[in-house]
């Protein structure tokens, strides 16, 4: 590009407003399937890392009675240690119409 042009408009991208929370860890390949999810339908969300080893996963515990992850909450709705339940929820309620 050379000075006085303009590069071309890029294409601004809206993401979908939520709620959402996901109890996940970078290595977990069952959260980077729900990450991976939530990037395809242009969903912004919040996550919480949590620790490998299960007994100091004590938030999760508390919140979903299990210490597994990708865990999810979506104002009231929780799905506990489930990629599938949670791919699935996130296609049903964000998806295209």
């Amino acid at each position: 590009m050379t000075a006085g042009t303009l590069a071309r408009p890029v294409a601004l991208i809206r993401m979908i407003d939520s709620n959402i929370v996901l109890y996940e860890a970078e290595w977990c390949p069952y959260c980077a399937r729900v990450r991976s999810k939530l990037t395809d339908l242009l969903i912004a969300y919040r996550t919480v890392n949590v620790p490998p080893d299960h007994a100091r996963r004590t938030i999760v515990k508390e919140l979903f009675g299990t210490t597994g992850i990708p865990s999810m909450i979506d104002g009231d709705v929780k799905i506990a240690d489930d990629d599938d339940a949670i791919i699935a929820y996130l296609e049903e309620t964000y998806g295209p119409k």
